[in-house]
């Protein structure tokens, strides 16, 4: 069972964070022209949204936002499990400036999973890859270029990541797994 051990950001700093992020994606693209967010499927949805938003009031344009489901491309998902595919990408990728957007980076193995996704469905200008969350304990070399907070863990914590829109709130916890059970 999974227990918190600290709150690390509440619904404000998730707010800042994230408009931190967006003000940094249009300051190195130099504005939102061609630029398209996709959200990794679950939690990554959302905070696509957001930043998609938040550029969109910044710079009085409409960004595009899609989805990506990566489950068909881990690498641990080796059993041959065909789940229901819930990528949705409203426009072609090609030549286009993809941010994708995580909820928290760790092995680094998501993302490679996303990346072999998009270069399944085209070539992009570029993908650069926003995350709320940075823990550290790469596996693969990827970084994040955009990064809400670098929260050094060990490798027996988890980051949990609550979005209002899937749990009823905005917060980003450390937790640990317990031995004990709740009665």
């Amino acid at each position: 069972m999974l227990v918190q051990k600290a709150q690390i950001m509440d619904s404000k700093a998730m707010s800042r964070a994230i408009t931190r992020i967006s003000f940094e994606i249009i300051e190195r693209n130099k504005g939102a022209g061609n630029l398209y967010i996709i959200g990794i499927v679950s939690r990554g949805v959302q905070l696509a949204q957001r930043i998609a938003k938040k550029i969109s009031e910044l710079e009085g344009t409409v960004v595009q936002v899609g989805y990506l489901d990566v489950t068909a491309y881990r690498d641990d998902n080796r059993n041959g499990e065909n789940k229901e595919d819930k990528t949705d990408l409203p426009f072609s990728i090609e030549d286009k400036q993809i941010i994708l957007v995580d909820d928290v980076i760790y092995t680094g193995r998501t993302v490679r999973a996303a990346m072999d996704a998009l270069l399944q469905r085209g070539r992009a200008q570029s993908i650069q890859l926003a995350a709320l969350i940075d823990r550290g304990h790469r596996e693969l070399p990827i970084r994040a270029d955009y990064v809400g907070k670098n929260l050094p863990t060990s490798r027996d914590e988890f980051v949990k990541v609550l979005v209002e829109e899937r749990d009823g709130e905005d917060q980003v916890m450390i937790c640990v797994e317990t031995d004990e059970k709740k009665e």
